[in-house]
């Protein structure tokens, strides 16, 4: 029995680095948008209402692209797919050369766009691929793993970007972007080359790993998973379409909490605001932590996404009702770390990363599970959900331009989680309509 584990453990290990690997991608190119936001509201002249259409189209290409890709998928297999996606994302990726250099905001978000499909495909390949690569109740904390992976590239990202690409840059008010002059916004925006001309060269050497590595067929174990007598399509599974919407409402305020805290910041004059991001980054890597040390020795996969749900929620009234002067509670507790300090308010916004962390780990094994042969059309409506970071922010930012006040828009995440603390108590649960 010991030899069988850890034979089984050695087939696990290689092909779960490479998917690591995979996600570290997911991450760095994610997480990339919440630095991009700022540093297109200046060199393309965009309010903030504007700027947030960086995440809109980006994620709205999961949604748009999602069941072409399953399309895809289903023709070509899991790894053929992964590669695919790859060859999409270093197009998209060198998209970005002619945009940086036209200044164009429609082709910045065009190769955001070709950027979220290739995103599609290896989304959609790899999730269900980690979930049925070992046992079903642990899938939430192989994912929890590879999430940690991805967050720990989204706690890089800004750090990076702001060091190559925004030095200098300390003020992005509508007033700063009226005096900076065309001769320093062509400089600034061609500081974008190089860095996405190297994303491209690394996507093209993920191509040739992925290529030559053995990775483990997995179609007909995930066919064979389920009991789908009876099914005729995955719209008759409700725990996976109420998943769906649960995913919606999740990338709806991760998305929020990685991609706007850095604007707020800058609305609210924080010195270090190019960075935030990273903080909303560390506290899903602590996240993360704690759901694999948890999962599924202490709490089931569905108990972590409801805790998650509850602080989550009241996250958003810290967000709304904390200062946004003070920084008691990250003095209180990193200030003796020497790490720059943040606003009450701003802290509660990057905390939202510790309540969204198990969030996505737990709803995919809940909302996969029993589908056999439907688990790539339901992996496909799960990414279609991916379209929540798409809309909800821009309503987000919609609603903050309307009101004038940032703060009380994060009122827009509430419901999302209360939505996600149904899914957790009984949405799961539900295996049949009524």
């Amino acid at each position: 029995m010991n030899n069988q584990r850890l034979e089984q453990s050695e087939n696990i290990f290689f092909p779960m680095i490479i998917i690591g690997v995979l996600f570290f991608v997911f991450g760095f190119v994610t997480w990339l948008n919440g630095s991009l936001i700022p540093f297109l509201k200046i060199v393309c002249n965009l309010n903030d209402f504007q700027a947030l259409f960086v995440t809109f189209t980006f994620y709205i290409a999961y949604t748009v692209m999602a069941l072409p890709m399953a399309g895809v998928l289903r023709r070509t297999g899991y790894r053929n797919g992964m590669i695919i996606g790859l060859v999409i994302m270093a197009f998209g990726a060198l998209l970005f050369v002619p945009a940086a250099m036209s200044l164009n905001y429609l082709f910045f978000l065009f190769a955001l766009f070709v950027l979220g499909t290739g995103l599609t495909i290896l989304q959609t390949a790899s999730n269900p691929y980690v979930i049925f690569l070992g046992p079903k109740k642990s899938a939430a904390r192989r994912i929890a793993a590879m999430g940690l992976i991805n967050k720990v590239a989204g706690v890089i990202v800004p750090i990076i970007f702001s060091a190559v690409v925004l030095y200098g840059i300390t003020d992005v008010s509508e007033f700063a972007i009226l005096v900076i002059s065309d001769e320093e916004i062509a400089e600034l925006s061609r500081r974008l080359i190089m860095p996405y001309i190297a994303m491209a060269i690394i996507f093209i050497l993920l191509i040739f790993m992925i290529y030559f590595a053995k990775l483990p067929v997995l179609e007909s174990r995930i066919e064979q998973a389920g009991e789908v007598d009876g099914k005729r399509s995955i719209l008759d599974f409700p725990h996976t379409i109420l998943g769906v919407i649960a995913i919606f409402c999740y990338l709806g305020v991760e998305v929020i909490a990685g991609d706007t805290i850095n604007l707020y910041g800058s609305k609210i004059y924080v010195d270090n605001f190019s960075v935030l991001t990273a903080y909303t980054m560390s506290f899903m890597v602590i996240g993360y932590l704690l759901g694999m040390a948890a999962i599924p020795n202490y709490i089931t996969q569905a108990q972590a996404l409801l805790i998650s749900a509850m602080v989550g929620a009241l996250c958003i009234f810290g967000i709304v009702y904390s200062s946004i002067d003070e920084n008691g509670i990250s003095g209180l507790i990193w200030g003796w770390t020497g790490m720059s300090l943040i606003p009450n308010s701003v802290f509660f916004v990057a905390m939202m990363g510790l309540a969204n962390a198990l969030v996505w780990p737990s709803i995919w094994p809940l909302a996969l599970d029993g589908l056999g042969k439907f688990t790539p059309q339901g992996s496909a409506l799960l990414i279609m959900g991916v379209a929540g970071g798409a809309l909800i922010p821009l309503s987000f930012g919609r609603i903050s331009l309307m009101i004038g006040d940032m703060q009380l828009a994060y009122w827009i995440c509430f419901p999302c989680y209360l939505y996600i603390l149904f899914y957790a108590a009984k949405g799961h649960k539900i295996r049949r309509w009524r």
